[in-house]
């Protein structure tokens, strides 16, 4: 029986792109593999089928015998030599099912980012740690020590996991590879090495300081600085600070989480502060000076306009948070609340209500509402 064209296997036409071979080949393996199939005796033959037209087509050089020569690129005549040499390749399709096996099952075998390749050791964890500030710290800067928890190279064995610091020897069941091939069916599947655990390595004789993994458990201090400006959420790097790697791998980053605790007088948004101030009520009518304070322990006098209200803000030009790893600051903004007084004397009440009477004029915001307020009841009664 002829053998069917790789393109009308895979549903392409015969100019498509890689891309568009790779996404036909993939519908397709997912379509027809034998175990989606069980009630179809033809499904292995297909799948195979398919496997063997990408792993032609995907190839630009076998390709290219292939559009010229059709099959007879690849059976042994004239168009095997004049196409470069290729070996007939069969039934064979493992190099092409590799190449997508990650996108169809990867999910399920933990994708790349599970394999140990052969003789690469094991980088160590990266660590988090959660550092809270004061908003002054956070204006200023601040260097300060923490102390982390953690794991750090064995200096018995200088981090190999050997006695003596010995190095390892390669792993006789995957010759160094880290990983094992098993036939299943009719592909092959890759494991991590059972002996070595994917790391294509061993040891005869472990070190009895770490046991053999080439790290103990250590707290360590370490000096950090922590720039200006920095807010919640900021987090700093410090390479190589993280867990040791495993037998001499190289050791991970610490994660430094900021956050800044809430201040009593400032409030901040990005590089902006914030801080609402009480003006007495007499020198809100008549005006006058108040103090402000700033973050960095100063203070700027502030002039209060004649007859100003409740909620007037007022901008102190760069006195707000420092801009972290740039240049200038953000500004400090001046929120004046009016503040009725409390606990009055009897002299004082009777002032106000003296006040009262011949002050009836002085509040044009107040005479404005209300002449709202009875047209407004007028208007619906």
């Amino acid at each position: 029986m002829a053998k069917r064209d790789y393109y009308e296997a895979l549903g392409v036409a015969k100019g498509a792109s890689a891309d568009e071979l790779k996404k036909a080949y993939r519908s397709k393996a997912k379509e027809l593999h034998p175990d989606r199939n069980p009630d179809n005796p033809n499904a292995e033959a297909q799948f195979k089928e398919i496997n063997e037209a990408y792993d032609v087509l995907k190839d630009g050089d076998k390709k290219a015998a292939y559009d010229r020569y059709g099959h007879a690129a690849f059976e042994g005549g004239t168009g095997a030599s004049a196409g470069g040499g290729f070996r007939p390749q069969g039934g064979d399709f493992s190099s092409a099912f590799s190449d997508v096996f990650d996108d169809l099952f990867g999910d399920f075998m933990g994708g790349q980012g599970g394999r140990t390749r052969g003789g690469q050791t094991t980088r160590g964890s990266d660590l988090r740690y959660n550092l809270r500030i004061s908003l002054e710290d956070a204006f200023a800067g601040k260097q300060t020590v923490i102390n982390v928890p953690g794991s750090t190279a064995c200096e018995k064995c200088n981090g190999t996991g050997a006695a003596g610091g010995a190095e390892p020897t390669t792993c006789p069941t995957c010759s160094g590879m880290g990983k094992v091939r098993a036939q299943q069916g009719f592909f092959t599947v890759e494991r991590g090495c059972p002996t070595c655990g994917g790391r294509g390595q061993t040891i005869k004789d472990p070190c009895t300081g770490c046991s053999g993994q080439g790290r103990v458990q250590k707290d360590r201090s370490l000096n950090v600085n922590i720039p200006a400006g920095v807010e919640t959420g900021t987090r700093i790097r410090l390479a190589g600070e993280g867990e040791a790697g495993l037998r001499g791998g190289p050791s991970g980053d610490l994660y430094i989480f900021i956050h800044v605790d809430d201040h009593e007088i400032f409030e901040r948004e990005g590089q902006n502060l914030f801080c609402r101030i009480p003006v007495a009520m007499s020198t809100a009518a008549l005006g006058g000076e108040i103090e402000a304070p700033t973050i960095d322990g100063g203070r700027s006098r502030v002039k209060v306009p004649v007859g100003v209200q409740t909620g007037k803000q007022m901008r102190l030009r760069g006195k707000g948070m420092p801009a972290l790893r740039g240049a200038g600051s953000g500004d400090l903004y001046i929120e004046l609340a009016v503040e009725t007084p409390v606990n009055l004397t009897a002299r004082q009440k009777e002032l106000l209500k003296e006040f009262e009477e011949i002050g009836k004029d002085n509040n044009p915001e107040g005479q404005d509402f209300f002449s709202k307020v009875k047209s407004f009841w007028g208007g619906s009664s």
